[in-house]
């Protein structure tokens, strides 16, 4: 059966995969960066705080920042007061989200420590009420995602939290639920648990019946975790029978494999890499757009501790001289000057075989 695009709700997608909210990752240079590669369906911001919204919170503005090149976006916030998510959700669709969605996954303490994050997972009649004030809040053209988790522990796992809850959240109007297969006591370490995935889409398709994207029937359910490559991509599709794939740590270092996972399922093979020279103007427009929007300072401290990723696929052999030179830059011009001489050749080591054990060695430690 050929792969279908997503439909969330009223809003149909491109294609079945969607750009993961990466904390510290997605501001809108790096959603552009994705979209303009192909094959993304959706993008999702940062997690945003309803209250740095409401407060014009500088910070908050900035990884709310969207585009009319930025469609659809989606906008995820995070919090446990369902009137002030309420609130950020009004504010949010007001300043050009297409989507929004509600974090009921990020394991990181300082948000789970105010019962946010994927601390809601544990008090599934309180999630349920947030979600359904959320709902209402929206107008009937935006739909409301929930991205979670599979529990916040072993017993939560094994006692069918994310079944339950999702089902629970359809009930109150949302739209589609994206799993991570990871338990919040995991964070990213193991494996992405796909079995869990599945417990999830058979319990909404028993419940709602199976997702289609042309009849009704239930939402779509969103693979997400270990998306490393086209095959990741499709073995989560037919292993849990999700209906998309979300995507985030492994599009920093190739923001072109929603193109690729694309192809793969459309015809069954990969497309060749960009090359050098498209892979070298992704990091320059990348860059150049950080510094658009956010200012010289963030562009270059961000792009310094990004270049380690980006690097990975920049001349396989060896690259350590790009990097480095980068690392160096105290001034976008300087940045601007490491590009151009690494177009020209400059930096490449003639020997870099015999360096390249050296150079992996030294890459792990970054």
């Amino acid at each position: 059966m050929p792969p279908r695009p997503l439909t969330i709700g009223p809003v149909p997608l491109a294609t079945n995969l969607l750009l993961a909210p990466i904390a510290g990752y997605c501001d809108l240079a790096w959603r552009l960066a994705c979209r303009e590669q192909g094959g993304v369906g959706l993008a999702c911001t940062d997690l945003l705080s309803p209250h740095g919204l409401l407060k014009n919170n500088t910070q908050s503005l900035d990884l709310a920042r969207t585009c009319p090149e930025d469609k659809p976006v989606g906008m995820q916030l995070y919090g446990s007061d369902p009137a002030l998510m309420a609130d950020g959700a009004r504010w949010a669709v007001d300043h050009g989200a297409t989507v929004i969605d509600i974090n009921m996954g990020c394991p990181v303490d300082k948000v789970t420590k105010k019962d946010g994050g994927s601390k809601l997972m544990c008090d599934v009649s309180h999630a349920t009420t947030l979600a359904q004030t959320v709902r209402r809040a929206l107008p009937d053209n935006v739909p409301l995602t929930c991205k979670m988790r599979l529990g916040w522990d072993e017993p939560a796992y094994h006692a069918d939290c994310a079944p339950t809850l999702a089902c629970r959240l359809i009930r109150v109007g949302v739209a589609a639920i994206t799993v991570h297969g990871r338990t919040t006591e995991m964070r990213f370490k193991g494996h992405c648990r796909r079995p869990g995935i599945q417990r999830v889409v058979e319990a909404v398709a028993q419940a709602f019946g199976p997702y289609t994207a042309h009849t009704s029937g239930g939402p779509p359910v969103i693979g997400n975790g270990d998306v490393r490559t086209p095959a990741d991509c499709l073995h989560m599709l037919e292993e849990t029978g999700c209906a998309g794939v979300m995507i985030g740590r492994g599009s920093l270092s190739a923001p072109w494999i929603f193109r690729d996972c694309w192809h793969y399922q459309l015809h069954g093979t990969i497309p060749p890499p960009p090359s050098e020279h498209h892979k070298l103007d992704i990091i320059r427009t990348y860059f150049d757009r950080m510094h658009e929007y956010r200012g010289e300072r963030y562009a270059l401290v961000n792009l310094k501790s990004r270049i380690s990723w980006l690097g990975k696929e920049i001349n396989a052999s060896h690259c350590r001289w790009l990097k480095d030179s980068i690392r160096a830059a105290t001034t976008s011009a300087q940045v601007h000057a490491a590009l151009d001489a690494w177009q020209r050749g400059e930096g490449r080591d003639p020997h870099a075989a015999e360096v390249e054990a050296s150079a992996a060695v030294a890459d792990l430690a970054e």
